[in-house]
C-alpha cells in the first residue's frame, strides 16, 4: 500500500510531513476496521442515547453516512480499556481470587422486555462489593462538566443495564460506578461517579427502546422513507458523532440534519 507515499502524498516519503500522513493514513485505516467500529447491533452503551431518532436508524442497521472523523479519543479509549483489563486481571492472579470479572458478557435481555435481544461485554465487575464499573477516557470539559453538572443520562442507563446483566446471572449489584479517566493528564485526574442500581432504570430504558422498536414496525420507514419524520431528534452539540448525521439533509431517508455545534466528548 505504502510502496511509492513520496508519490501518493507529493512529498518525499522520509520527511516529516511524509511520515506524519503516512502514519495518519495507517492509523485512520485500522481505526476503521476495529471490532467496536465494526459493530452492527445495537449495544447498552447506545439503549440511553436522547435521540430517539438515532436509535430507529441503528435498530433498522441504516447505512451510515457519518465515517469520518479524528479516531485518535477512540482509539486511546480502546488502548486504555485493553490496559485497564490486564491490569484488574494481574490483580486477581495476585492475590488468588477472582475478585473482578473483567470484560464479561451479560445477556440485558432476552427479548422479553424491548423485543431485542441485547447484551454485552462490561469493562468490570466487583464481586467483593457489587460494583459494577465502567471506565470512561474523557476529554477535559467533558471532566469539568460531569464533575458539576453530574454525568450523562445514558452512561447511567449504560452502567445499570449492565447491572441488569449481572443480576440476571445470579449476581447482586448494589452499585454502579463509572472511573473517569483525563485523556489528557495525570492519574490524579481520575474521578469516580456512584451511584445505586436501580433495575427500574434499566427497565425503564429497555421499554423505551421497545416503543421504538414497535413504531418501526408499524411505520415501516423503509418501504415509505416520510416516516422517519415521526421519530423526533434529540439536536445537540454531539450530533456530529452521530453516524447518521448529515448536515444540510433534505431527506431523512438519507440522514438526519442534526446540530453542528462543537462539543468535546
Amino acid at each position: 500500500m505504502f510502496t511509492q507515499p513520496g508519490e501518493a502524498y507529493g512529498v518525499e516519503a522520509d520527511s516529516s510531513e511524509g511520515i506524519r500522513r503516512m502514519l495518519t493514513e495507517i492509523i485512520t485505516d485500522t481505526a476503521t476496521d476495529a471490532p467496536r467500529s465494526l459493530q452492527r447491533r445495537i449495544g447498552p452503551s447506545e439503549v440511553g442515547d436522547p435521540c430517539p431518532r438515532r436509535l430507529a436508524y441503528k435498530l433498522m442497521d441504516w447505512p451510515a453516512v457519518n465515517t469520518g472523523g479524528d479516531p485518535w479519543p477512540s482509539i486511546v479509549g480502546t488502548a486504555t480499556h485493553a490496559w485497564l483489563a490486564q491490569a484488574l486481571e494481574a490483580h486477581n492472579a495476585k492475590t488468588g481470587a477472582r475478585r473482578f470479572l473483567v470484560e464479561e458478557r451479560v445477556e440485558v435481555d432476552d427479548g422479553s422486555v424491548s423485543g431485542y435481544r441485547l447484551g454485552g461485554s462490561c469493562d468490570a465487575y466487583d464481586t467483593a462489593t457489587g460494583t459494577v464499573l465502567d471506565h470512561k477516557v474523557i476529554g477535559t470539559s467533558s471532566m469539568r462538566k460531569y464533575r458539576t453538572q453530574g454525568v450523562r443520562e445514558q452512561y447511567r442507563i449504560q452502567a445499570n443495564l449492565y447491572g441488569l446483566g449481572f443480576e440476571r446471572t445470579g449476581h447482586t449489584p448494589r452499585t454502579v460506578a463509572l472511573a473517569m479517566y483525563p485523556r489528557g493528564g495525570m492519574l490524579g485526574g481520575l474521578w469516580v461517579w456512584t451511584d445505586t442500581y436501580e433495575r427500574k432504570v434499566a427497565l425503564d430504558a429497555l421499554k423505551r427502546l421497545g416503543a421504538i422498536r414497535d413504531l418501526l414496525i408499524a411505520l415501516d420507514p423503509e418501504a415509505r422513507p416520510e416516516m422517519w419524520a415521526q421519530f423526533p431528534s434529540e439536536a445537540s452539540s454531539a450530533c456530529r458523532f452521530c453516524p447518521f448525521w448529515k448536515p444540510g439533509s433534505t431527506d431523512l431517508a438519507v440522514g438526519c440534519p442534526g446540530d453542528i455545534t462543537d462539543h468535546d466528548a
